[in-house]
């Protein structure tokens, strides 16, 4: 009974209907949307995901969520996405730390963002905020300069972890003033910001967004943003160049990108780029972009390619003429 049970499933499965790819890409999407982000909650990339990942589900007819899967500075986010099946239900946003890791030799394996993954987008920028604990006794950059010199314990430096986009702008930022600090890696920004927070940290390179409430809060201060223009999200804060700092020609701001598995359909990523481009129109998200100093800058694929083909060949050249090492 049992072989004749199993004789007909197998009958049955042949006689249905295949799907092929082309009717699940015309069919896309219907079912949820899972948009990875490879930092814990509360960073910066968390933070600007689940804001965008609203008006994203309303344009697309079904919900996407937001699932943090933090560790390896992001890596172990990216590998899920970049394994899994290219069917447009496993996304993924990104920063800019995916083109700062392929520029440190030390790491393994060796990791390639421009053909391990589909490019969808380019969506958006913002500045950086160089942030100190309120313990630290220091209100401009210049001052921490000076008082780094006479403290007897060496100042911390808080990054989102190591190859992180914090941790690449402070040493930017370290190699323009010679400050000597200590660098203590966290896995992702949300736990390096508590920390400072919590005065158990000094120094802290945080998105504009993820500072401003804190700062207007005076749970922290801010003594520099890495824009060429001040924030509008921290206008009575000075640029770097303000402060007297001029640093490396790389770029110091966050940008965000959402990105797939290999194989996309190309069906499937042009329903995703409509549909990113209506979500980036919503006016109340502008609005609310604007308030926290996001700026929408919607790129498609083959741009968002070029410049991280770029991103990765620019950094790996200050990386390598720093002599700088993920260890």
């Amino acid at each position: 009974m049992r072989r004749l049970i199993s004789s007909l499933s197998v009958c049955v499965a042949l006689c249905l209907p295949a799907v092929t790819p082309a009717q699940a890409a015309s069919d896309f999407p219907n079912r949820p949307v899972r948009l990875i982000v490879g930092f814990g909650a509360g960073g910066a990339t968390d933070t600007f995901t689940r804001i965008f990942s609203g008006p994203l589900s309303q344009v697309l007819g079904q919900t996407v969520f937001v699932e943090n899967i933090a560790g390896a500075s992001g890596y172990i986010g990216w590998r899920t996405v970049a394994s899994a099946t290219p069917d447009g239900y496993t996304l993924m946003m990104a920063e800019n730390a995916l083109v700062i890791r392929p520029g440190f030799k030390d790491i393994k394996p060796p990791f390639d963002p421009s053909t391990e993954f589909e490019p969808i987008a380019f969506v958006a920028t913002s500045p950086l905020a160089v942030c100190v604990s309120n313990e630290v006794p220091a209100d401009t950059m210049q001052e921490l300069i000076a008082k780094s010199h006479t403290l007897t314990k060496k100042l911390t430096n808080a990054s989102a972890g190591v190859t992180s986009v914090s941790q690449l702008v402070w040493e930017v930022i370290r190699d323009a003033t010679k400050l000597d600090v200590v660098d203590v890696p966290y896995r992702g920004g949300g736990p390096a910001m508590a920390d400072l927070m919590a005065g158990h940290v000094d120094i802290n390179v945080a998105s504009s967004q993820v500072a401003k409430p804190l700062v207007e809060g005076k749970r922290i201060k801010c003594l520099a943003v890495t824009s060429k223009k001040r924030s509008p999200a921290l206008p009575n804060v000075p640029t770097l160049e303000e402060s007297g700092i001029k640093h490396a020609d790389v770029d110091l701001r966050f940008w965000f990108s959402v990105f797939g598995p290999k194989g996309l359909p190309p069906e499937v990523i042009a329903k995703l780029q409509t549909a990113i481009q209506a979500a980036l129109a919503d006016p109340q998200l502008a609005e609310r972009l604007k308030s926290l100093d996001i700026s929408a800058e919607y790129a498609p694929g083959p741009a968002l390619k070029e410049r991280v083909v770029n991103d990765v060949k620019n950094w790996r050249a200050f990386i390598d003429a720093k002599g700088l090492t993920a260890q």
